[in-house]
């Protein structure tokens, strides 16, 4: 079958062997793919945590009909619309695990449309209601909004029930844009005065969760923003992989 395969310096197409489902896996007949900063990175020779080198299949996130089944797998038959995520993706076939596969909600959802929820879904459920634990009438803070998965975490927590959702991005028109997804209040994470401007709109006592994409530069104020017993969870570290901590910062409270 035909892949998109790491090659010398970038990817390119290629014929590879078609994929067949183990027990519990789902193969699927790729109809359309999302593109993930991931991809970028292995398409481009570099690594992703385990994924990468020439020969690696690029894509991790697609849409298409249900092939086959392997052993064990109940719920899927061949033809079915789902969406999923799974490495090997840009081919003309993916091989995921069962768990990691969804049936597309409606037919009103294009292939294209569902290819580029999967891992966003996936990311920020887990962020906000799993590890987040947020409830409604709780506030959020989500640090980088203004990524794809930061837009869909937005309105996953507006689903939740948060009272106060307040979004970051650093980059004015999409700062500008937060509040179409959810914000009801749009700040720049380089701003000296953010932290105070959150404390501001949660009488001083920071929000309950913040789900921060960022990390580096705002590590140490994501604390001073967030109540006694609030949460923090880390997702990205698009500001760097290492922050300073301010002992006497967190002292005054």
């Amino acid at each position: 079958m035909r892949a998109v395969v790491v090659g010398e310096g970038w990817a390119e197409m290629a014929e590879v062997p078609e994929p067949q489902p183990k027990a519990g896996e789902v193969k699927v007949k790729v109809r359309a793919c999302g593109l993930n900063r991931a991809d970028v990175m292995v398409a481009s020779g570099r690594a992703y945590g385990r994924v990468g080198g020439k020969g690696t299949v690029v894509g991790t996130e697609w849409a298409g009909e249900v092939a086959a089944v392997g052993a064990g797998v109940t719920g899927f038959r061949a033809g079915d619309r789902v969406m999923g995520s799974g490495p090997a993706g840009f081919a003309e076939f993916a091989v995921a695990d069962a768990g990691r596969v969804t049936r597309i909600p409606t037919n009103n959802m294009t292939f294209a449309q569902a290819a580029t929820l999967p891992i966003a879904l996936q990311t920020m459920y887990d962020a906000v209601a799993t590890n987040g634990r947020l409830v409604a009438g709780e506030t959020i803070l989500m640090q980088g909004a203004s990524s794809g998965v930061g837009l869909i975490g937005m309105q996953i927590a507006k689903l939740k029930g948060a009272k106060l959702v307040i979004g970051t991005s650093t980059d004015p028109g999409r700062r500008a844009r937060l509040k179409e997804f959810g914000a009801d209040l749009a700040l720049d994470s380089r701003d000296p005065g953010w932290v105070q401007l959150v404390l501001d709109a949660t009488g001083g006592a920071g929000v309950d969760l913040i789900v921060d994409q960022v990390s580096g530069y705002v590590a140490s104020q994501n604390l001073a923003a967030t109540r006694i017993l609030g949460r923090i969870v880390n997702v990205g570290r698009l500001g760097g992989m290492k922050g300073e901590f301010d002992f006497d910062l967190h002292a005054l409270r």
